[in-house]
């Protein structure tokens, strides 16, 4: 009788299509309910789908009118009861807005908190186009992101040395700060910098800023698109080649699609000078992330391109590098 009670005792969510779900409600949030069981694993399911849920334990609930209490939810009439120490509220599914676990914090207020985060990498790669070669390089980046902002410091450095000939002498240093002013809309500055010796590139910077959106704004898939004005700046070691020094445009592309523990990135850039809008730069970067047995530990598979319109005398317009990099989170 024990054992069969203890069975009994569990979570249920009711939805419109007549299902009757039984697990752990983990949280709501983001218009989501998500639900552990036994025999399906985690599911999320549309909270504008559910007509009724109930749990066995108390829960910390958040209404939209921002009024927090917690307590025992039980169906009431069609509508949900909240039980809990400061008294008993009656409300409909559609007016809570977050649940959590009971004497957690609220994770909106967690979301708000800033803290940084880390990644070290370092990568075996090889490269076609001006050069064929395998080498090593290392990056290092920094983050600090909130619910509604994100600020990006990052820097990579590639050095290869072919057949006794230096093929790669490469350094990028850059910075992002995108901030939302809308549930999809958003406004971006960046800048990047640095020189690439075998390209014949001495310093080059390029600083940019505009506004974002989010075509696709989901909790495992994000596309979003930027578009502003840029300054851009080329100074070359060979004098034959013309300085790039000129206002111009700046259009971006940035995919992230999560499958279970791993994820695909892709970003793509266009930065045409107002100068001469035959003379622009493309730079393109796909990977695949896997976490190894460590999750600190990520294993990263991919692909670069640099295209520059106009390069060096000599210099081939397009570098194509493939690697395969080692990562770890610093947190």
């Amino acid at each position: 009788m024990i054992l069969w009670g203890g069975r009994l005792a569990a979570d249920t969510v009711d939805t419109k299509n007549g299902a009757h779900l039984v697990g752990k409600i983990i949280r709501i949030d983001g218009g989501i309910v998500y639900l552990h069981t036994d025999y399906a694993g985690d599911l999320a399911i549309k909270q504008s789908e559910v007509t009724s849920l109930a749990t066995d334990q108390p829960v910390a609930v958040r209404l939209v009118s921002g009024t927090r209490l917690e307590g025992k939810v039980t169906p009431d009439n069609g509508k949900l009861q909240i039980a809990g120490h400061d008294g008993t509220l009656t409300t409909e599914i559609q007016n809570i807005d977050a649940a959590w676990e009971a004497g957690e914090e609220d994770p909106a207020i967690v979301a708000l908190r800033r803290h940084w985060t880390y990644k070290a990498a370092v990568d075996v790669n090889g490269e076609t186009g001006n050069h064929h070669q395998l080498g090593t390089a290392g990056s290092f980046r920094a983050d600090l992101k909130t619910a509604q902002d994100e600020l990006q410091f990052y820097s990579e450095y590639n050095r290869q040395v072919t057949d006794g000939q230096k093929s790669a002498d490469q350094l990028k240093v850059g910075s992002d700060y995108a901030a939302h002013i809308s549930e999809r809309g958003s406004w971006y500055v960046r800048d990047e910098g640095g020189f690439d010796r075998v390209m014949d590139v001495i310093f080059y910077d390029i600083a940019a800023g505009g506004f974002g959106y989010d075509f696709i704004q989901q909790p495992k898939h994000l596309l979003t698109g930027r578009a502003g004005l840029s300054y851009r700046y080329d100074e070359y070691k060979n004098p034959a080649t013309p300085r790039v020094n000129s206002l111009g445009a700046d259009f971006e592309l940035d995919h992230e699609w999560t499958f279970g523990v791993s994820r695909l990135v892709n970003k793509l850039a266009y930065v045409p000078a107002f100068q001469n809008l035959n003379n622009f730069i493309v730079t393109h970067e796909s990977y695949y992330e896997i976490p190894l047995a460590d999750p600190a530990w990520k294993l990263r598979l991919g692909v670069s391109n640099d295209y520059n319109s106009r390069p060096g005398a000599g210099i081939k317009r397009l570098d194509t590098t493939y690697f395969t990099r080692l990562l770890v989170d610093l947190k």
